[in-house]
C-alpha cells in the first residue's frame, strides 16, 4: 500500500514539473492566444487533424468535394460561371494549366484548372486590414482530375484567415464571411451541378 501511495506522489510531482516546465516555456505564448478569435482554436484544431490523417499540410487548408458522376469539365465550368453570376462575384480570370502544359509538351495530362474570383471592394479592405492577405487574392477554385480519373473541386479553406488570428474588425469579419459563403457555395453546386 506504502509502495503505491509514493508511486502516486511521485506521479503527481512528476506531473506538476511538467506543467511548470510547459507554462514556463510557452506561458507568454499561450496568454497571446486569450486575444485571438473565439473560433482560431477550433479552425487549428482541425487543421492539425486533418495534417494527422494526411500527413500533408496542403490538404489540411482546403476545402474540396468530388464532381458528380457524369457532369463533364463543361458541366462544372457552366455550373461555377453561373453560381459566381447569381451570388454576384467577380471572375477574374482562369488559368487553363493542362492545356498548357499540353500544348508546350505534345503529351496529354490529367485536366487541371485554375478559377479566380473577386470581390474587389472587400480585397482592398481586407489589404488595408494586412497587406498579408494580398497573398489569399484572388479567391481561387480549382477543378482537378485524379489519378483515377474523378473531378474534384478545391478552395482554400479561408477560416484561418477570418478566424485564425485576433478577430477581424465587425464589418470587415462580415464580408469575409460573406465571400467565404460564396466560394463554398460555389464549390458545392459547381460540384453537384445544381445551378
Amino acid at each position: 500500500m506504502r509502495t503505491l501511495r509514493n508511486l502516486l506522489t511521485l506521479i503527481g510531482l512528476l506531473t506538476v514539473a511538467a506543467i511548470v516546465a510547459v507554462v514556463m516555456k510557452f506561458g507568454s505564448s499561450l496568454l497571446a492566444l486569450k486575444d485571438f478569435d473565439p473560433k482560431a482554436l477550433a479552425v487549428y484544431g482541425e487543421m492539425m487533424q486533418s495534417l494527422l490523417a494526411t500527413g500533408n499540410a496542403a490538404d489540411a487548408t482546403v476545402w474540396k468535394a468530388p464532381v458528380k458522376e457524369g457532369l463533364s469539365v463543361e458541366d462544372v465550368e457552366q455550373a461555377i460561371e453561373l453560381v459566381a453570376n447569381e451570388r454576384n462575384i467577380k471572375n477574374v480570370g482562369a488559368l487553363p494549366l493542362s492545356r498548357q502544359v499540353e500544348l508546350e509538351t505534345g503529351k496529354p495530362v490529367r485536366f487541371l484548372k485554375i478559377y479566380m474570383f473577386c470581390n474587389p471592394q472587400t480585397a482592398v479592405r481586407m489589404v488595408d486590414y494586412s497587406d498579408a492577405f494580398s497573398a489569399y487574392l484572388p479567391c481561387r477554385l480549382s477543378l482537378v482530375e485524379d489519378k483515377q480519373k474523378q473531378l474534384w473541386i478545391y478552395t482554400l479553406n479561408m477560416d484561418m484567415m477570418i478566424h485564425g488570428g485576433k478577430p477581424l474588425p465587425d464589418e470587415l469579419r462580415t464580408e469575409a464571411i460573406e465571400v467565404k459563403d460564396i466560394i463554398l457555395d460555389v464549390l458545392k453546386r459547381g460540384a453537384s451541378g445544381d445551378w
